[in-house]
């Protein structure tokens, strides 16, 4: 089992073991506020392959890499003004951005699945002072099993992940709880690749212009989380349910009582208070929660989507997808 370091009683040695580890080209489980994520040096070309053999990810899916500011950011990729203005606004925070890679950055062709862009976000709290101490980019999908249930605490990542991780860091429970929201400026047109943790509202407002929904049939994978299945559980997942059925795990919203609920395995509610920030944040542990007590199917009422619930629709969708 993975050695778990609370980095809330002592960061200093959290991070002194987490550089050493990645020094190694040995990947470390972080947490960030969006979700855990599995970091190793985006440099080191084995480092890198052993984040896609840990996770069973396809090579074609890039990962985003992790700077520990806007200056690191622009020493290994170009900012045209407008990426810079949503980096200025946004960062640290949710935000992935997707931008041309530096010739000379050392950014290896692996982490980009060799594409000429590369998705780069700043994270807050710890993980930005790992960033400043490692003094490198790191790579770092989500800490699980690829197309699975994405991580927010330290548990999910020991448990998927067992004895084939050597350190996790524990940073308490991802405040977020959704993946970061990614964006790519093309000219004049800010293209959603993926909805997540910041608000496409929120980006609207303060940037003064629209985003532009990605078209996903048939797009090309340039970001993370654009495989159409994905973040998904052991269970089938129903979306959109006016009832339930004997065995299920129901996952509400809202408060919102559903005909059969007497009958079902478990019954969660994402938001009683009809709070979507609350909802996303509650997400992904509810769907563990729900693979735990054995659930023939889960079925979830239907979320609005708007605002953080475009983010939980679309990763609702994709978990309900056909699985290959």
């Amino acid at each position: 089992m993975a050695d778990i370091v609370d980095t809330r009683t002592d960061a200093e040695t959290a991070l002194a073991r987490a550089v050493e580890t990645l020094g190694r080209g040995v990947p470390v489980a972080i947490p960030t506020e969006t979700v855990y994520g599995l970091a190793a040096d985006a440099t080191n070309p084995q480092a890198i392959t052993r984040i896609y053999e840990m996770k069973g990810r396809p090579r074609f899916n890039p990962l985003i890499c992790h700077m520990a500011d806007l200056a690191m950011a622009e020493r290994h990729a170009v900012f045209d003004p407008l990426s810079r203005r949503l980096a200025e606004a946004f960062w640290p925070g949710p935000l992935t951005l997707v931008v041309p890679v530096r010739p000379e950055s050392p950014i290896h062709p692996l982490a980009r699945a060799g594409l000429d862009t590369v998705g780069i976000r700043v994270p807050t709290g710890i993980a930005s002072r790992l960033l400043a101490a490692f003094d490198r980019p790191l790579a770092a999908p989500s800490a699980n099993t690829s197309g699975r249930i994405s991580p927010t605490t330290a548990r999910h990542v020991a448990d998927d992940f067992g004895d084939r991780l050597e350190l996790v860091l524990d940073g308490g429970a991802a405040k977020v709880g959704l993946e970061s929201t990614i964006l790519k400026v093309e000219g004049e047109t800010i293209r959603l690749l993926r909805p997540g943790g910041l608000d496409a509202a929120e980006i609207e407002r303060v940037i003064g212009r629209p985003v532009t929904r990605n078209d996903k049939a048939g797009a090309t994978i340039v970001a993370p989380g654009m495989l159409a299945s994905h973040y998904a559980p052991d269970a089938p997942v129903r979306l959109d349910a006016s009832d339930v059925k004997p065995g299920e795990v129901l996952i509400r919203f809202g408060g919102k009582a559903l005909p059969g609920e007497a009958e079902a395995a478990l019954v969660l509610d994402l938001s009683p208070a009809g709070d979507l920030a609350e909802a996303a944040t509650n997400l992904f542990g509810y769907m563990k929660k729900a693979d735990a007590v054995g659930a023939r199917s889960i079925a979830f009422s239907p979320i609005p989507a708007t605002g953080l619930g475009e983010a939980i629709n679309d990763r609702l969708q994709r978990a309900a997808a056909p699985r290959g």
